[in-house]
């Protein structure tokens, strides 16, 4: 099995689930240990089960896959971020804005909006990677859940950091993520692949 590549395919499925860490970690109140895991396990719980669901539907399901998924990303992660720019216009009448958790809906929501495009990945990791195997696609999709995991509880802190130099408007620019992540993977599986 090549390791460096299933490495890199790992941290590349895992950065916009990272990017909407960091957003979340900017637009909550107190961030605590329970609450950057909660978030790093969904969204490497996802990052993993996606690519297996993929590699089990294989081929059969390959064009069905690749026509809906930029599709299902723009759409969840662009309603989050309304919500999230909503949120802020409220935030100006009532308040701070920020978060004190984030709703398990809502964290559904973006675990299967940002681990859409691995759902597409594990048809052809099995080639990129050496991961014929039942036993070795599970090593595989441990590595790509547990990277996703250690990068995006780093990325919660990553946006409290941020979140505290610009309090006033980091729900909207969390918001502003979250669209520009869905419109990007709309646009790379339009024009890019």
């Amino acid at each position: 099995m090549d390791y460096v590549a299933l490495i890199g395919i790992a941290v590349g499925l895992s950065m916009d689930a990272f990017a909407v860490s960091i957003a979340n970690g900017a637009v909550t109140r107190k961030v605590r240990p329970t609450f950057a895991l909660k978030l790093a396990a969904a969204f490497g719980i996802f990052q993993a089960v996606m690519p297996m669901i993929g590699w089990l539907v294989g081929k059969a399901g390959e064009s069905f896959i690749s026509t809906v998924d930029h599709w299902i990303a723009l759409f969840l992660l662009c309603f989050i971020g309304i919500q999230m720019l909503r949120e802020a216009h409220k935030k100006d009448e009532n308040g701070d804005g920020l978060q004190d958790d984030i709703p398990f809906k809502t964290l559904l929501t973006l675990a299967v909006a940002t681990s859409i495009d691995a759902l597409a990945t594990g048809i052809i990791l099995p080639s990129a990677v050496g991961a014929a195997t039942l036993q070795l696609m599970l090593i595989s999709v441990c590595i790509i859940g547990v990277i996703t995991l250690v990068l995006c509880y780093i990325g919660v802190y990553i946006g409290k950091k941020f979140g505290d130099l610009f309090t006033s408007k980091a729900q909207i620019i969390g918001g502003l993520v979250l669209i520009a992540i869905g419109i990007k993977i709309f646009v790379e599986h339009m024009w890019c692949s």
